[in-house]
């Protein structure tokens, strides 16, 4: 990206994931935005105490930069600190700013910072490096309050001319009906020509995703790549879904090719699922993503299994299947709602079944004879339909979270239970060698006590 002229907020930048600024980081950063972005004029501005606030070996090398007009600090006394220096500076120098601040108490003075490009910022990711992003300021508490206190003078002075027109007398003759069609016509033309009050352009941005959140994903997962994400919440228009922290969206057009009508027809809450990064909203830090095709096809194939065992559970032998009213999330569960609730055509109030024939086609013969013929055998579409669904529904679940969960709990307790049993072996052993080793050593004590007195006895004879 090409910057004619970038300021950065040295003080803010420095202090980033810190309690205390770092001239190290600072300059890291500085060094790299400068790899990544063509930059005509640069200027780092920092505060008057930021000298005072860093490492004491870093001390020497910040009065090198000062000296050298490589890093600015503005002057003693300045209001508002080094923020209303900063925002001055770029304001003159029509300048983008590399900065986490939002700048809330000057939104009213610098409309420019909701323009598009003229605020960035940035954050050290571990093992990544810097991430520099554009931004817009938030409107917080301080925002808000800054802006009425803007509004309050603009208004009293709206109010003033209109006050004064209601006190004034009549108009210049005597007279009271010349004097109140004056009057009237004052007031109507200064209303007319009263300014009426503007709607602030830069509305907030409404932000789907944390900072911290999007910029990883945005660095783990480019637009084209193949993410794991786990269904969370159905929409009137699509699904939101999750990845390691990020809420991504996938409307309906994103599920099939056609599109189904419900996003519930296609996933369920919980399961996880291939999807592929489609777009990247940076303003919003949106993420729009996509089924990916293996899914789609494997859903498609589901629906027109669960379409056929409808038709065929209406075709054949008068009886009526339906799904009970409710939503086809899944094959598995709406086979077994269609197979559970089979009721004859006639004892229905409103019959929505075909009548079948089923008086056998006679069979003329060259005897004459009448014959009825045999009804050929059909093909059972409902089993086969059954045993579909039952290996889905079975390979869904070994894929589900839940069973993989399962299963890391299950090697958990057989790890511990291994454990605790090999600390149990360990004390018996230790307690086993522990008896044999005071053994010998009684024993030996006893030898020796039983050698001395031998000896002693000898020599006394």
């Amino acid at each position: 990206m090409k910057i004619p002229y970038l300021i950065v907020d040295g003080s803010n930048i420095a202090t980033e994931g810190r309690s205390l600024p770092s001239l190290r980081q600072l300059d890291e950063a500085v060094r790299a935005f400068l790899d990544e972005n063509d930059v005509g004029n640069l200027t780092v501005i920092v505060d008057a105490t930021f000298g005072h606030r860093i490492a004491k070996d870093e001390v020497s090398e910040f009065d090198a930069a000062i000296s050298n007009n490589e890093i600015t600090t503005p002057p003693a006394g300045v209001i508002g600190r080094g923020d209303a220096f900063i925002l001055q500076v770029a304001d003159k120098a029509g300048a983008t700013i590399l900065s986490n601040d939002s700048y809330q108490e000057f939104h009213p003075q610098y409309r420019w910072l909701f323009d598009e490009g003229r605020l960035i910022g940035g954050k050290p990711v571990p093992g990544i490096g810097w991430v520099f992003t554009p931004r817009v300021p938030v409107r917080g508490p301080v925002s808000r309050k800054a802006m009425k206190a803007a509004k309050a003078p603009k208004a009293a002075e709206a109010k003033v001319p209109s006050r004064s027109r209601k006190r004034g007398g009549r108009g210049k003759d005597d007279g009271k009906g010349e004097g109140k069609a004056t009057r009237k016509g004052t007031r109507n033309k200064s209303a007319a020509s009263e300014p009426k009050p503007k709607a602030m352009k830069d509305a907030p941005v409404h932000t789907l995703n944390e900072p911290l959140a999007f910029i990883q994903f945005v660095a783990e997962h480019p637009v084209g790549s193949t993410v794991a994400a786990e269904v969370q919440q159905f929409s009137s228009h699509g699904a939101y879904v999750t990845v390691s922290g990020a809420r991504c969206y996938v409307p309906l057009k994103a599920l099939g090719d056609p599109a189904p009508r419900r996003a519930r027809d296609v996933l369920r809450i919980g399961e996880t699922l291939d999807f592929i990064v489609e777009a990247i909203d940076t303003p919003r830090r949106g993420i729009d993503l996509s089924l990916a095709r293996e899914q789609q096809v494997r859903s498609t194939h589901e629906r027109a299994i669960l379409s056929d065992v409808l038709e065929d559970g209406f075709a054949h032998g008068g009886t009526r299947v339906t799904g009970k009213g409710q939503d086809v999330a899944a094959l598995p569960d709406a086979v077994e709602d269609s197979s559970a609730e089979a009721q004859p055509g006639s004892t229905s109030s409103r019959p929505r079944t075909r009548k079948a024939n089923t008086e056998a086609p006679v069979a003329v013969t060259k005897d004459g004879a009448n014959h009825p013929a045999q009804e050929a055998p059909v093909t059972p579409v409902k089993k086969a339909a059954k045993k579909s669904a039952k290996k889905a529904a079975k390979k869904s679940a070994r894929k589900s979270p839940a069973r993989k969960a399962a299963k890391k709990a299950a090697k958990r307790t057989t790890k511990k239970a291994a454990k605790k049993r090999a600390k149990k072996a360990a004390k018996k052993s230790t307690k086993k060698a522990a008896k044999k080793a005071a053994k010998k050593s009684t024993r030996k004590a006893a030898k020796k006590s039983a050698k001395r007195a031998a000896k002693k006895s000898a020599r006394k004879r």
